[in-house]
């Protein structure tokens, strides 16, 4: 089972609804047999940009941050596997300057987030294709194109 908490910290307009968030979590989250929680937090860009600097040292907003929970399971007895922060402008805006249709962006970068709660990472060559495979069967059972194809392909 899936305990998710829907934070609406942004103004911008036509955000995906909570059943939307909870069928792209369920559907990247599959694979863990056991019941999970996570946060999904939606931010403007002065949020988001403040959050990638504090954690990451880089002063722009991003799509998507994920933040593993790092608590001792003997420490919490919950399912908790951390934190998404979305910044909905950025989606909204590499959406357009990408071609691809907004509901699917928005899907792949929440499937995206995630596999990285879950450990998956695209640091090294073999890691990133790993995951990017597991974010195309994803995608494309949701009837999503391959989020990674060459703009020349579509």
């Amino acid at each position: 089972m899936l305990e998710l908490d829907l934070q609406l910290a942004s103004t911008a307009p036509g955000l995906p609804s909570e059943a939307d968030f909870r069928r792209w979590c369920e559907l990247a989250l599959r694979q863990r047999s056991a019941d999970s929680e996570l946060t999904i937090r939606l931010v403007d860009e002065p949020e988001g940009r403040e959050l990638n600097r504090t954690w990451r040292h880089k002063d722009y907003a991003t799509n998507v941050l994920s933040f593993p929970a790092d608590v001792p399971d003997e420490l919490l007895d919950i399912p908790l596997l951390g934190d998404l922060v979305v910044c909905a402008p950025v989606v909204a805006r590499e959406a357009a300057e990408q071609g691809k249709a907004l509901q699917a962006h928005w899907a792949h970068l929440v499937i995206h987030g995630c596999l990285h709660l879950l450990g998956y990472d695209h640091i090294e060559d073999a890691e990133a294709e790993e995951m990017e495979t597991l974010e195309r069967e994803l995608l494309a059972e949701l009837g999503h194109p391959d989020p990674y194809r060459d703009d020349e392909d579509q």
